[in-house]
């Protein structure tokens, strides 16, 4: 059989594998599926599409079969899971990019987090007695929503650069206009979120149903949250997607959303001003890189966790992983053990890179990757880093179309349901992303105006020969760095196809929500003497379900760089699609 790393089967092999479902595990497609075909597809010639939503994906399917490229797929995309999937992005948050230029063969990497509005200020929140800024509420909306920057930042670009200049701007929002307006199925995941985040007992975090915007936008007349299956309605987030549609971006920046926004917001005590609004811009950034394994792997940089996710692969450079066996104790523990070095440089340094110097030529260098490595023991557990705690409730999206170009696009209100406030007349559910910044003058990321926040939001993509391998992705605060190194190392280094990597079992190294610990979850379907052994060896090990979109909501996109063929994957933990044509 033709080996799996060149990702060519033949003809034989498949019909082998079909016949008899049985090859040696680091060949086969389907170690951690049910059959090979669950495994395996969807195929495809043209283009790709993966989101945590199956509505979603097929708007941005839709746009690439009307003759949209691969940015306008991931508008639509984007657009339509911020009205199907409000608990994890809406209008009212930020957004990441990278986009692979067939015609250029050059990855841009876009940056469009908002920032901290200019009434905010640590002597503010102190004066009204907060030691740290509020979770929820009109105070914890404190940054521009950068999200529809960059949509427009990245339409234009495309436009302007590729080869397919694709479709107008106003043809990107159908289907979010469609079901803002005419209805949608609220999906398990909705649900259960709804339904945490009504807890009237905890008034930090939950019990959203007390600010009136939320309770009139996304719970039923009666107050209580939708059950799986009922339909809800946003007829006001309609009418905004008609004015951005209509009218471009600039109607939520400067012109009459942005008016409605900021008159809820000041009404309210909130901190962000017209002037923020009009000033925020998304931009254009270098993006990092490293190699791996013959590959080159791209994520953002600062104010983004990227480099620690970088840096994870920087040092399993100097281990031979594949040695290790996918699955086996001592590949998890050298997983977690890499993340452990990676995050702890991470707290050290990622804040906007404007207000601090981050030596990242020197994060991402061989030696400094050497350095890291010689520092992992195979026996024991490293002592763990201090609890940081960042969330992220988000979504990433991937999409390839039929000339080659690439995106890879993160978007996120960083808390489920973010700030939980819906300014009147808006429909648009503002993050708390500015939440996490310290009201510490000391420390890197303290509050200050104008500044960016740190984000734990990056999105990743392999080259190879200068083009995209892999597009991959996932949700999930701290878990991002790491179920990116599970994505990357089971594709990479075992052969494996994106769904069986995207499925396989995952882990967490890090807090959760209202979690005192930061233990090492890991999910139930590992063996049970796996998990003893991680304990033996020092690791916190905390067991939880088989699938938990604890560890986020991947996705992946590979192409075979023999046949340019698609193989898409989307995670059995969300309610995702992938498809293609």
């Amino acid at each position: 059989m033709k080996p799996l790393k060149s990702f060519a089967f033949s003809a034989m092999a498949l019909s082998l594998l079909m016949a008899t479902g049985t090859v040696s595990a680091e060949k086969s497609p389907g170690k951690y599926c049910d059959t090979p075909s669950r495994c395996i597809n969807p195929i495809t010639k043209y283009g790709a599409v993966t989101s945590p939503n199956y509505l979603a994906s097929v708007a941005g399917l839709e746009v690439l079969q009307k003759g949209g490229n691969a940015v306008d797929a991931a508008i639509a995309v984007a657009s339509t899971m911020n009205v199907v999937y409000p608990q994890m992005t809406t209008l009212g948050g930020d957004n990441f990019w990278l986009i692979y230029n067939a015609k250029t063969k050059e990855v841009k990497a876009l940056n469009a987090s908002g920032r901290a509005g200019e009434l905010a200020t640590i002597d503010f929140y102190k004066k009204k007695g907060y030691d740290k800024i509020p979770s929820r509420g009109y105070l914890a909306a404190n940054t521009v929503p950068g999200t529809v920057s960059g949509w427009d930042a990245a339409h234009k670009y495309a436009r302007a650069n590729m080869s397919n200049a694709g479709l107008p701007w106003k043809d990107l929002f159908d289907s979010a206009i469609l079901y803002s307006q005419k209805g949608f199925p609220v999906t398990a995941s909705l649900a259960r979120w709804e339904e945490i985040n009504v807890d009237p007992k905890d008034s930090e975090f939950r019990n959203l149903q007390r600010f009136s915007g939320f309770k009139q936008t996304y719970l039923k007349p009666d107050g209580s949250p939708y059950k799986v299956g009922e339909i809800m309605k946003l007829p006001q987030l309609a009418n905004t997607y008609k004015l951005i549609a209509e009218k471009g971006a600039n109607e939520f920046y400067r012109g009459s959303i942005a008016k409605k926004i900021v008159a809820d917001l000041q009404k309210h005590g909130g901190v962000l001003t017209l002037n923020d609004f009009a000033k925020h811009t998304a931009d254009w950034v270098e993006p990092l890189s490293v190699d791996y394994r013959g590959y080159k792997a791209y994520n953002l940089p600062p104010n983004t966790q990227g480099m620690a996710s970088l840096e994870i692969l920087n040092i399993l450079n100097n281990i031979d992983v594949k040695k290790l066996g996918e699955g086996t104790t001592d590949y998890y523990h050298v997983m977690v053990e890499a993340t452990k070095q990676a995050f702890a440089d991470r707290d050290k340094y990622l804040t906007d890179p404007k207000e601090a110097k981050i030596p990242l030529d020197f994060l991402l260098s061989k030696q400094h990757g050497k350095d890291q490595a010689a520092r992992i023991s195979m026996s024991k557990a490293a002592a763990t880093v201090k609890p940081l705690d960042p969330k992220g409730d988000t979504v990433w999206i991937g999409v390839v179309d039929k000339d080659g170009n690439a995106v890879s696009l993160i978007q996120s209100i960083y808390h489920d349901f973010g700030s939980g406030i819906v300014p009147e007349g808006t429909g648009v559910l503002l993050q708390n992303r500015g939440s996490f910044f310290s009201l510490d003058p000391a420390h890197i990321n303290h509050l200050k105006p104008g500044k960016r926040t740190f984000h734990t939001l990056n999105a990743a993509m392999l080259l190879k020969d200068k083009k995209p391998f892999l597009v991959y992705g996932t949700m999930g605060g701290e878990g991002q760095p790491q179920t990116q190194a599970a994505i990357a190392t089971r594709v990479v280094d075992f052969g494996m196809f994106p769904q069986d990597a995207v499925a396989a079992p995952r882990w967490l190294h890090g807090r959760t929500w209202g979690a005192a610990s930061n233990d090492l979850k890991m999910e139930g379907r590992i063996p049970q003497a796996t998990l003893d052994e991680m304990k033996r060896r020092g690791h916190p090990v905390a067991e939880v379900d088989d699938y938990t979109d604890t560890m986020g909501h991947a996705g992946a996109i590979m192409i075979d760089p023999e046949t340019n063929l698609r193989y898409s994957a989307t995670d059995p933990r969300g309610d995702g699609l992938a498809v293609g044509y």
